[in-house]
């Protein structure tokens, strides 16, 4: 029976030493809290560093048995590991690159090795767990490289990667010496995920623009399968936090609150401590508040509790130094003997006491400078169940995607975020009442438990969508019985593709013409009257014209929109306007004149970019540029961009190979139907065909529509060679 493996950084329980030796205390987190219906599961288990440096086999004994018996296994990271790879490259290196800081990054060859170290670490101790039916779901930055490790080990595993923090411009990241590396190392999950599109796109045109990879629609063609990326917010345990709300510990915490703080208006801020969060710059547009509306002065406090977190870093630190300056400064500038501005709490609450604070608070400040999603906001919301107060967010968190009800601020307008501060305190309560309902009903309806689910069926989809595209190769059985179907067939329809399937690719298109070898194959096939062939191309009709036409052969030109039967006229698929190429040939005219050895083919309905005369790696790049340029240039047109062999093509939508040979069947009887081709284009071809078809992929990637795949040309070639020796027999008989 197949189980399944979370992995991530910290275990859901920390482990910590006292006098009177290992305590075990369970986390309270939102992760924790959306995976305990998986990894508590039979079987299942969840793999992370137990929090504590633990060197004594002994104590290492007692954590691994300890761990067991609530579905944990611990990886032990040394003291250096917890160094280097935890505090420093995670936390010094991706932590402030991927949130836009920059300017705080390290980057250390040795703490680079130390970070590929601890993720073998992990990958071998998944490994150790693990069999080869297993699923396995990778959490956040710490482990960005291990989805590949475990790739490599277990290919046919199930394996998804969750990203819990925000994925920056590639501007960003290919600033990292190691950007290409963590880029792959993510590539080995089948499924990877983010809290928004953004972060999604971002990661696309990474992958795109650093590693030369194709993407579409969320997919990403690697060497050997198909990625799927996708968005999926994160929630929170809704009724948790809303039950906690209405309990008579959490009333009584709010009417102690209320009484030490009588009638003054609440705002609320709630943060762990980091130059992330905007925590300074909330300070000032507070103050500013006071300033530019001075009748809230003695009326308004905002309490503020601050985590404590890494305040031994020197920027941590730093910034808690600017917080107590400026906390002290405000109050005692703008503070009375009967009223503090500021109060501040540099600790964590207890759960009870922390819903309190929701419940009282009018308005919760929620200004993070970069955040991936931001669950304090989500927290807010569940706990108002008076459907009153007001949620300031925001607009460079995850969340503000979702709680579009909130008001949403750019953290570093001061002017803005005080003119909210005010409207959120003067706001009417009908309006609190309309706009905490809706977030109420977004946040209650996607919880933590939806994403968890969500994210797990399409982890499941992600694998069943790899198996319907892989292809087995045409074995000696396989083309035994092709051969048989084709010998007791009475009407055949052959549909084969030309550039890379019945000829080899040249860096010049016009040298692939057909040699005496191809021409007598297709020859002898045509001659017999209970065989058609089609040939179906991307090609212009004039070339195929011009090499084949002399044949008794059946056409599909330029992807589909010309169709010809052998001895007729050439037809249109439907009629096709061609005016956009005077708005579409300049772009790729700049290309051409970008890219040394690459060249415009024009047809009659279609513009071709052809790049396989350019250097490898300037083709791959210009390539990603002209799909991303165009893919923009035709959104909301009736154009489509299609990616094929070194080509790029612009043509019409809702026409291509499959639609004519749909068109094609539709109207003739075939009891063998064989079809071969070797692109993106040919896709179309494989989708339209019977389940009784024959379908070939030929070359590169195995993953395809065809039932089958076959090596090359070559091998085509000889395909076709043994059809026509079958065809021969029948007439001996």
């Amino acid at each position: 029976m197949s189980r399944t493996i979370i992995v991530s950084n910290r275990l859901p329980t920390k482990v910590q030493r006292n006098a009177e030796g290992l305590t075990f205390q369970p986390s309270e987190g939102g992760l924790a809290t959306g995976l305990g219906s998986i990894y508590r599961a039979d079987g299942n288990v969840w793999v992370g560093w137990p929090g504590l440096f633990v060197d004594d086999p002994a104590e290492q004994a007692e954590v691994t048995e300890r761990l067991k018996s609530d579905s944990m296994a611990p990886v032990f990271l040394t003291e250096a590991e917890i160094r280097d790879y935890y505090e420093g490259f995670s936390n010094s290196t991706l932590w402030p690159t991927f949130h836009y800081f920059s300017q705080f990054a390290t980057y250390e060859d040795a703490h680079w090795a130390a970070y590929v170290a601890a993720n073998q670490k992990f990958c071998e101790a998944v490994l150790a767990l693990t069999g080869p039916e297993d699923t396995i779901w990778v959490q956040d930055y710490q482990l960005l490289l291990l989805p590949e490790m475990l790739r490599k080990a277990r290919p046919n595993a199930t394996i998804g990667f969750f990203l819990h923090i925000p994925f920056p411009s590639f501007e960003l990241l290919r600033v990292l010496p190691w950007g290409n590396e963590l880029l792959r190392g993510m590539l080995g999950a089948d499924l990877i995920g983010f809290h928004t599109y953004g972060y999604m796109r971002h990661f696309l045109s990474a992958v795109t623009r650093m590693l030369g990879l194709p993407t579409q629609n969320g997919q990403i063609e690697t060497p050997t399968r198909t990625v799927l990326v996708d968005a999926f917010p994160m929630g929170i345990d809704y009724e948790r936090y809303a039950e906690t709300a209405a309990s008579e510990a959490a009333l009584a915490h709010e009417r102690t609150y209320r009484e030490a703080l009588r009638d003054v208006r609440v705002v609320l801020s709630i943060d762990r401590l980091d130059y992330t969060k905007g925590i300074a710059q909330r300070l000032r547009a507070f103050e500013q508040l006071l300033i530019n509306h001075d009748e809230w002065c003695g009326k308004v406090s905002l309490l503020m509790v601050v985590v404590p977190s890494r305040d031994q870093v020197a920027q941590y630190a730093s910034l808690k130094e600017e917080i107590d300056e400026l906390v002290g400064r405000i109050n005692a500038r703008h503070g009375s003997i009967s009223w503090n501005p500021i109060h501040y709490f540099y600790r964590s609450f207890p759960f009870d006491e922390l819903v309190s604070l929701y419940r009282l608070a009018d308005v919760a400040l929620v200004t993070p400078v970069r955040d991936g999603m931001n669950l304090v906001a989500k927290e807010y919301i569940a706990c108002k169940t008076d459907q009153r107060g007001v949620l300031i967010l925001s607009e460079r968190a995850g969340a503000a995607v979702e709680l579009t009800d909130a008001l949403l601020i750019n953290p570093t307008n001061t002017n803005q975020l005080v003119e909210a501060l005010h409207e959120a305190l003067v706001m009417p309560e009908e309006e609190q009442t309309t706009r905490m309902s809706n977030l109420q009903a977004l946040v209650q309806q996607y919880n933590v438990f939806a994403w968890t689910q969500l994210f797990m069926d399409r982890l499941a989809y992600s694998k069943i969508k790899q198996h319907t595209l892989s292809t087995d190769a045409l074995d000696d059985e396989a083309r035994a019985q092709l051969l048989r179907e084709f010998q007791t067939a009475t009407q055949r329809l052959l549909l084969l593709d030309y550039d890379g399937t019945l000829a080899s690719f040249y860096a010049n298109p016009q040298h692939a013409r057909p040699d005496a070898e191809l021409l007598q194959l297709l020859s002898a096939l045509c001659d017999n009257p209970q065989n058609q062939v089609i040939i179906i191309s991307g090609r212009d009709r004039g070339t195929l014209e011009k090499w084949l036409g002399h044949l008794p052969l059946h056409f599909i030109a330029e992807h589909g929109v010309w169709l010809r039967r052998a001895g007729e006229e050439w037809s249109l698929f439907q009629e096709l306007r061609a005016g956009w190429k005077r708005e579409m040939r300049p772009l790729l005219d700049q290309y051409v004149r970008r890219t040394t050895g690459s060249f415009i083919e024009e047809k009659d309905y279609s513009l071709v970019w052809h790049y396989r005369r350019v250097d490898a790696e300037l083709g791959a790049m210009r390539a990603r540029e002209l799909m991303n340029h165009l893919t923009f240039m035709t959104s909301n047109t009736d154009l489509q961009v299609m990616e094929g062999n070194k080509v790029i093509e612009i043509k019409t939508a809702g026409i291509n190979k499959g639609t004519a040979a749909a068109r094609w069947l539709a109207t003739e009887h075939a009891d063998f139907i064989l079809a071969i081709g070797d692109d993106r284009t040919d896709e179309d071809t494989f989708a339209a065909m019977p389940a009784s078809a024959y379908t070939l992929k030929v070359g590169g990637t195995p993953r395809s529509l065809a039932r089958y795949a076959i090596d090359s040309p070559k091998e085509v070639r000889q395909l076709l060679r043994n059809l026509q020796e079958v065809q021969a027999q029948i007439g001996q008989e």
